[in-house]
């Protein structure tokens, strides 16, 4: 069963950086996407950036120039570095990863709080 381990959310000032980290076990295959959802208070989950087995890299246009995912395989882990965050970057994260012949998992989310 594949398992995914988040960390680094948490609450910073407006302007400031965090990086969040998320790893997947249980798989003898690295992930062919891996990536990183948002989910507010009283809205839908939304894409915030995806990258591929290939490198081929995907951001949602709020966080364009401001975000930076990346990915070691060897160690199965997707980063995403924030900067330059706003308040309305205040969500909890999700990470997600998509095996072709196995479907998508979701970590647990962790939170990331940004004030004004």
């Amino acid at each position: 069963q594949v398992q995914l381990v988040e960390s680094g959310g948490g609450l910073v000032q407006a302007g400031e950086s965090l990086r969040l980290s998320c790893t997947a076990s249980g798989s003898a295959f690295s992930p062919n996407v891996m990536g990183w959802y948002r989910q507010a208070p009283g809205k839908q989950r939304e894409l915030v950036a995806t990258i591929t087995s290939g490198s081929t890299i995907n951001y949602a246009d709020s966080v364009k120039g401001r975000f930076s995912i990346s990915r070691d395989n060897a160690k199965n882990t997707v980063y995403l570095q924030m900067n330059s965050l706003k308040p309305d970057d205040t969500a909890v994260y999700y990470c997600s990863v998509y095996y072709v012949l196995k479907g998508t998992y979701w970590g647990q989310g962790t939170q990331v709080t940004v004030s004004s």
